[in-house]
Formats: structure tokens, C-alpha cells, sequence
């Protein structure tokens, strides 16, 4: 069983090294996707995989790496319209 979520991550999320970290976070829990920085500084990752450990990267993204200083984190459920090899970084 597989889901996809589309998560936004707002606060001092840039410059942190957060996509970094989403990637190594999501590569240790199976997750398919990418993250990447938006232009109004917060993050999107896109995560497709197993429900359980979703939810870990989403309980992640709420901490993040040490030097973020998470605001905000928005969970939504995301329709897979592209197949992901890997997680990666945008």
C-alpha cells in the first residue's frame, strides 16, 4: 500500500540545509519524491510511500534539521501524477 502527500513547510526552512535532510530522511524511510524550495521561503516535498512511514517524515518536518526553526508544516493528500525512482532534491 502506497499514498502520496504534498507537504509545505514554512518558518526559517532555507538556508538551513532542509532539503538535505528531507532527502536523507526520506531515503532512510523508502520515500519517492523531491523536495525543493519555493520562492516565498518555505519548502515542498512531494512523498510517495508507505502510510506509516509518511507520517515519520511528516513528524520529522516538524523539527527538521537543528538550524530550521519550523513555523508551520501543511499536509495535504497528492494525486501521483509522476512516477519516482528515488528522492530527490530540486
Amino acid at each position: 500500500m502506497s499514498e502520496c502527500l504534498h507537504i509545505i513547510v514554512k518558518g526559517r526552512v532555507q538556508g538551513v540545509y532542509f532539503r538535505a535532510y528531507t532527502q536523507k530522511q526520506a531515503v532512510k524511510l523508502n520515500i519517492k519524491g523531491f523536495v525543493r524550495n519555493l520562492a516565498d521561503g518555505s519548502v515542498e516535498i512531494i512523498g510517495n510511500g508507505h502510510p506509516d512511514d509518511l507520517q515519520k517524515l511528516v513528524a520529522w518536518c516538524h523539527k527538521g534539521p537543528i538550524l530550521a526553526k519550523v513555523s508551520e508544516v501543511i499536509i495535504n493528500p497528492h494525486a501521483l501524477s509522476e512516477h519516482f525512482e528515488l528522492f530527490e532534491i530540486r
